[in-house]
């Protein structure tokens, strides 16, 4: 299995006694939605392993208790802490046509109301207190959008592309300098 074929569902985040059981905190909007699953991908020296479960736990919020087959002791268990876990994108649960997983629309033409198309969607920047949409604009200059509902117009996926309405001067700022 490849990276780029999963997404990132959670971490193993702490022990849960002395016989192999670990708690993992998934990283989903509805955590619930997981609670059926049988095994992840975890990834270990860059590469993506099974592990299969033989139980799965609700515990609180979005954090599970788990135990693995063949991971029957707290030193076995201990390799797994803070490790990533993934699943294939098809388990990915479908969504409405005007809402999109970031991976999809890698590519999307990037249209703006007032100017037209601006560039092509490269990725989509995670983290810190704002998700941000990295364009790249057709001569070459990166253009980077806040992932704020307000901005998005339409999504197209049909087309494979997002209008948006964005503040005035935002893009000029970055077509202009």
């Amino acid at each position: 299995m490849r990276k780029e074929d999963c997404f990132l569902v959670g971490q193993f985040i702490r022990l849960h006694g002395f016989k192999g059981e670990i708690n993992i905190r998934l990283e989903v909007d509805e955590p619930l939605q997981y609670a059926q699953m049988e095994s992840v991908f975890v990834e270990i020296n860059r590469e993506l392993i099974p592990f299969f479960f033989e139980r799965f736990d609700f515990v609180k919020d979005n954090i599970f208790r788990v135990k693995i087959e063949g991971v029957d002791s707290e030193d076995e268990a201990r390799v797994l802490m803070k490790k990533n876990c993934f699943l294939p994108l098809e388990f990915l649960p479908e969504l409405e046509d005007d809402q999109f997983y970031f991976h999809e629309i890698t590519g999307f033409k990037a249209i703006d109301n007032e100017l037209g198309e601006i560039g092509t969607i490269q990725s989509v920047i995670e983290g810190g207190a704002q998700d941000i949409f990295q364009i790249q604009s057709p001569k070459g200059k990166e253009i980077l959008l806040p992932v704020v509902d307000e901005f998005i117009v339409e999504v197209d996926k049909k087309n494979k592309q997002i209008t948006f309405n964005t503040p005035e001067g935002l893009v000029d700022f970055y077509l202009n300098n």
